[in-house]
């Protein structure tokens, strides 16, 4: 199989670096090729949202799986503007689309699941629930739309943040998010590749938590006092990170498992926290 990613990010690097002998061929955009460092093998394609080279067209042409990572701007989505019309024609071939659990929004801390409508009270998630729709539409109902939590792993986590002094404790009483590993979204995205046929997924972990537990435990890894306490109410946030304390939600698992055959590898905050302590990098 030939894959083109859209958009060479956290997750698509890891997806990669996993599982990446699985095709003969991997493709993926990037802003500027020449400021990056990236897998060997993988052959980069510059996009910065509009005006794609010809090259980059033939290569999502021929690609037998798409991975698109690329987020939805002002202006739509960039990703459908620049290659749609390609990816609508010729052969079909498998879209995997990575969305967001936040289009959920706020249920009060109650379960959700897939079949849960939608409560998109921010621009950006309308735009996200566009997008979603339109890939439906390009791909002809061959999508695989995975809904993704809150994205953590090697770099991005508790302990990276505590060690860089930035870590917050902030208490909204009764809120909770959901977190998924970068590992388990590699095993999703294979996993929808494998699937016959398209569908929506939500990606998350077994256990929605309260961000302050979080980084508790994160600190009791590490041996050092937590951040202290600070109130939702009083806490000084810029408006985008107080917005995402307004979806709150538990977002429910089982379709994934049941339905792609998802095991994950850490099911709860702590196994992943475990796992990239005891890593040397996180050290």
């Amino acid at each position: 199989m030939r894959l083109f990613i859209l958009g060479f990010g956290y997750s698509a690097r890891r997806f990669v670096r996993k599982f990446g002998g699985t095709f003969s061929h991997i493709a993926a955009t990037v802003r500027d090729p020449a400021t990056r460092q990236d897998l060997a093998g993988v052959e980069l394609h510059a996009f910065s949202g509009s005006g794609p080279a010809r090259e980059t067209v033939e290569r999502i042409r021929d690609a037998d799986v798409v991975l698109v990572s690329i987020p939805p701007g002002g202006n739509g989505d960039p990703a459908i503007a620049a290659f749609g019309e390609v990816l609508a024609a010729g052969h079909r071939r498998k879209i995997i689309y990575l969305a967001t659990i936040g289009v959920y929004g706020d249920h009060g801390g109650a379960w959700v699941d897939e079949s849960t409508p939608p409560l998109a009270s921010f621009d950006r998630t309308r735009m996200r629930l566009a997008a979603e729709q339109a890939w439906t539409e390009t791909a002809r109902g061959d999508v695989a739309i995975l809904r993704l939590a809150g994205i953590y792993g090697p770099g991005r986590n508790a302990l990276a943040t505590l060690r860089a002094g930035t870590a917050r404790r902030i208490i909204k009483p009764g809120q909770v998010f959901n977190r998924i590993h970068v590992d388990d979204i590699a095993g999703a995205i294979l996993a929808a590749i494998s699937h016959q046929g398209g569908g929506l997924w939500n990606v998350c972990d077994d256990e929605p938590a309260p961000p302050q537990d979080v980084i508790a435990y994160a600190a009791k890894l590490m041996g050092v006092a937590p951040p202290a306490e600070e109130a939702f109410a009083a806490a000084e946030m810029s408006p985008m990170a107080r917005s995402f304390y307004a979806g709150n939600a538990r977002v429910s698992n089982a379709k994934l498992k049941h339905e792609l055959g998802v095991t994950l590898a850490y099911p709860t905050y702590r196994q992943g926290l475990d796992a990239l302590w005891s890593a040397s990098e996180e050290r």
